[in-house]
């Protein structure tokens, strides 16, 4: 499935773009789908407990045609126990990547948009709601 289009910006061709209505989901494990586990207790991971709102709202993502990619702080060591446990438990995905920097506070700086969505225990729809956010003091 590959929904990308050729983008042209003043005559020349750069990076591909989804269509507005395909959304390309960025997704954490621990603590946003699962028990939040810390790669120190890797034991831990094969028997985390599915948040089964995240899983059944993923699934539905999924259908509608958005592309979900898991981004996570567990290492490369912990791909295959990773990839076990989403299987598992039923995750559709096109995507898993490892590595995500520790200790939250991010901020992400990319040529696209980026909306960010703080999970804080239930997913749900999603809402726009009004919001400060740090931007570049870009001269207008």
């Amino acid at each position: 499935m590959n929904h990308l289009q050729q983008t042209v910006v003043n005559g020349e061709v750069v990076s591909p773009v989804l269509p507005e209505h395909i959304k390309n989901y960025l997704i954490d494990i621990d603590g946003t789908v699962c028990d939040d586990i810390p790669n120190e207790e890797p034991e831990r991971m094969v028997t985390a407990s599915v948040y089964p709102d995240a899983l059944e709202t993923i699934k539905t993502w999924h259908a509608e045609g958005h592309i979900i990619t898991f981004f996570t702080s567990r290492t490369e060591e912990h791909r295959a126990v990773t990839e076990e446990w989403l299987a598992r438990h039923g995750f559709p995905y096109h995507g898993l990547l490892m590595g995500k920097p520790r200790g939250g506070n991010y901020h992400w700086i990319d040529n696209h948009i980026v909306r960010a969505t703080r999970y804080t225990g239930t997913f749900s729809p999603l809402v726009k709601r009004p919001a400060t956010i740090e931007v570049f003091n870009d001269p207008e």
